[in-house]
């Protein structure tokens, strides 16, 4: 089965045998490839359909999933226009009208499924650029904020569509490495006051390092009072508004003005499923609409918006299959479960270790990422924790990450498989403190 299989699997050849087998006239059978694929790809590094990935947010890989994106590939239809298929089209807007009710936006609401948070986002705040007429010349006076904790898909983001002369203001996050929105406030202010264009705030729903959850019903406040355009990155957190833990924690987030949220992560589905979405899809139109005329045919005024019209792709795989499938194969609530049973992890995990000996946690969970570090009784605390990474992750049964908080290196878990149960987490817990204890035993001997 999936769950008795290492999570990470650290080989020497890391997959190189797929060099001595290079593209030729010469075919080899089915077994050959597969055998090939098998001990190139599947087995090498790192397996994120396995219960043990609680290192990065992991693309689920359900299976009504991998039947969805075969059936649209054998099928073939082409997704990106009305006329073209109709009922692939109305697929698609029937996903982002479902997902923009989760968040609670208005019928005016149009969107995207793209390849992930980073499209996403991109496609976002050319958007948002628009829609506030930013010329070139405006651009070395045009103010953005957001903080040191926003994910890096943004930078890159505003970089590739040409922003990267604006100001971006990093705002200080509180103690719970949330936005700090007094200070966002004064920073505004005082920019309006010098000449500046404060123009847009990205928030998160969800950080990458802690899962924190910015102040978004403040940050709404003030972008609406300041006429600033309100984004916020949802790409972990958003879908967890399908459970009433979440809604409460996600409140405000239906004041922004274009969110991003990724069902290859809170939906559990394979990479490669990204969606954004916009309150006013006037917008969204107004920045990716095209004419040409070969494709003066496929251009009509019925009521379901062209994916082509609304996103930076024209050719596009058929997205919403892998997605509508289980939706309909097994309907939400499984889906509403197992984000509830994460919550449930974190909080839990967060609860044992912190009485566990050595070991000292972070703050308590917002979503379902935790924090943590052993206090080592002697030697570098960052190099221990660095040390302790790598055996839990040499022996391969779970797999963890690290971050930077506050100079300290430190340990993370991320709870978002949909194999992840509670004897993973007590399996982790386990783990940990035994890989903890070898190390402070060999750092005793090493230093005696």
């Amino acid at each position: 089965s999936m769950n008795s299989k290492k999570t990470f699997n650290d080989t020497v050849k890391k997959g190189a045998e797929l060099l001595s087998s290079p593209i030729s006239e010469k075919e080899i059978s089915i077994e050959e490839a597969l055998k090939l694929f098998k001990e190139n790809v599947e087995f090498p590094g790192l397996n994120p359909a396995s219960g043990g990935h609680l290192a990065y947010i992991p693309g689920g890989g359900i299976y009504y999933s991998s039947l969805g994106d075969y059936i649209a590939a054998i099928t073939n239809r082409y997704a990106g226009i009305f006329y073209a298929s109709p009922g692939a089209v109305r697929m698609t807007n029937i996903l982002i009208k479902w997902i923009a009710n989760i968040i609670g936006y208005p019928s005016t609401a149009g969107g995207n499924l793209s390849s992930g948070g980073s499209i996403a986002n991109l496609t976002a705040l050319a958007t948002a650029r628009d829609a506030h007429k930013l010329k070139g010349k405006d651009y070395c006076k045009t103010v953005i904020y957001c903080t040191d904790h926003v994910h890096h898909c943004q930078d890159k983001a505003i970089r590739i569509i040409g922003l990267s002369e604006c100001k971006v203001r990093r705002v200080p996050m509180d103690s719970s490495f949330r936005m700090n929105d007094k200070l966002l406030e004064k920073q505004i202010n005082e920019d309006k006051k010098i000449g500046l264009n404060p123009w847009l705030v990205i928030a998160s729903a969800g950080t990458t390092d802690i899962g924190a959850i910015d102040p978004l019903e403040k940050i709404g406040e003030i972008c609406k009072k300041e006429n600033l355009w309100f984004h916020i990155d949802a790409a972990y957190g958003g879908f967890f508004a399908l459970t009433s833990e979440g809604k409460k924690k996600l409140k405000g987030i239906e004041s922004s003005d274009s969110l991003v949220m990724d069902p290859h992560k809170g939906l559990f589905l394979p990479y490669g499923s990204g969606v954004l979405l916009v309150k006013n899809k006037t917008y969204l139109a107004a920045t990716h609409y095209y004419q040409a005329n070969y494709m003066q045919d496929a251009v009509s005024n019925d009521d379901e918006v062209s994916p082509a019209d609304v996103s930076p792709e024209l050719t596009k795989h058929f997205r919403a299959m892998r997605m509508w499938l289980p939706l309909k194969v097994c309907g939400t609530k499984p889906f509403v479960a197992c984000l509830d049973e994460k919550l449930l992890l974190a909080k839990y995990f967060h609860g044992k270790l912190s009485e566990v000996n050595g070991f000292e946690t972070g703050p308590v969970p917002e979503l379902s990422v935790v924090t943590y570090r052993y206090i080592a009784s002697q030697g570098d605390k960052n190099q221990f924790n660095e040390e302790l990474l790598n055996e839990v992750n040499k022996d391969g049964q779970i797999f963890i990450s690290s971050t930077i908080i506050n100079g300290n290196y430190t340990l993370r878990l991320a709870i978002l498989s949909f194999r992840t149960h509670l004897e993973i987490i007590d399996k982790t817990i386990a783990v940990l403190k035994e890989k903890a204890n070898q190390l402070e035993i060999q750092y005793l001997n090493h230093n005696n």
